[in-house]
């Protein structure tokens, strides 16, 4: 696969605190690429770097050979969507209102809100199954709720990247699988996922490029079916395990072997 996402060497910190050291990977175009790991190996720290909320201290972060940090900052939201693991909404204000601010890249003096901008709005809330929501103020929704409207906010945005940090948070068994399955079908029509995720048997289920990271660094990469093994799940996750194939896709299926005491 091509790659048009790339890092490459690029090492990232928060203040004296170094999180990677000389970190590259290729994100595949067209791909559902899941990064996996342990808490604090890293993770969430490269998805801000790709989005240039963290400048990398040293090598490079690059979509189409040019510097991501070189991008005027609408003509980058136009390619990249991203959802961080907490965000704020003003208060008081409305889903319908939320979603739309998705559409800012392509808002300017000369360039109000149009039909394409209300199409965009009422696609992307019915994909995210909140459309009943449309007229409710987002701090009264319940977290799963609110997960689901910033969902329909990014994809308003209607980038052919989307980065999504933690995206199943606060959702329910059935809205979960419900996303990423959306998230599946969205790969299938051409969109470009990266997605961090916890649950390592949804990410083997659902992505076609696995990068599981330890300690700030990408420890394997690739398909799930070619790298997922008891030894890679012992070394990232410290988590004695057997490797299964999933009764209904035939991916791997992590099955713990870890006894309480």
């Amino acid at each position: 696969m091509t790659a048009r996402l790339t890092a490459r060497e690029i090492t990232l910190r928060y203040g004296d605190r170094v999180v990677s050291t000389r970190l590259s990977l290729d994100v595949p175009d067209g791909a559902f690429t899941a990064i996996v790991g342990p808490n604090g190996c890293g993770k969430s720290t490269l998805l801000r770097a790709f989005v240039r909320l963290l400048r990398p201290d040293g090598g490079h972060v690059e979509l189409d050979g040019r510097e991501v940090g070189d991008y005027p900052a609408k003509a980058l939201a136009k390619q990249l969507g991203f959802l961080p693991q907490d965000p704020q909404a003003p208060d008081d204000i409305k889903v319908r209102q939320l979603v739309g601010r998705g559409r800012f890249p392509y808002q300017s003096l000369l360039a109000l809100w149009s039909k394409q901008d209300e199409e965009a709005v009422t696609g992307a809330m019915a994909a995210a199954g909140v459309t009943d929501l449309a007229d409710r103020p987002v701090q009264e929704l319940s977290g799963g709720q609110r997960q689901r409207v910033w969902m329909a906010m990014v994809l308003a945005q209607q980038t052919p990247y989307l980065l999504l940090d933690e995206p199943t948070s606060f959702l329910d068994i059935t809205h979960q699988y419900q996303l990423l399955g959306l998230l599946a079908t969205l790969r299938d029509q051409g969109r470009t996922v990266i997605a961090v995720l916890h649950d390592i048997n949804q990410a083997c289920r659902f992505a076609d490029h696995l990068v599981a990271m330890k300690d700030g660094r990408v420890a394997a990469e690739g398909d799930p079916t070619d790298i997922v093994d008891a030894a890679l799940i012992k070394d990232v996750f410290d988590l004695p395990s057997v490797i299964v194939p999933d009764p209904v896709t035939d991916t791997p299926m992590v099955v713990p072997t870890l006894q309480g005491e």
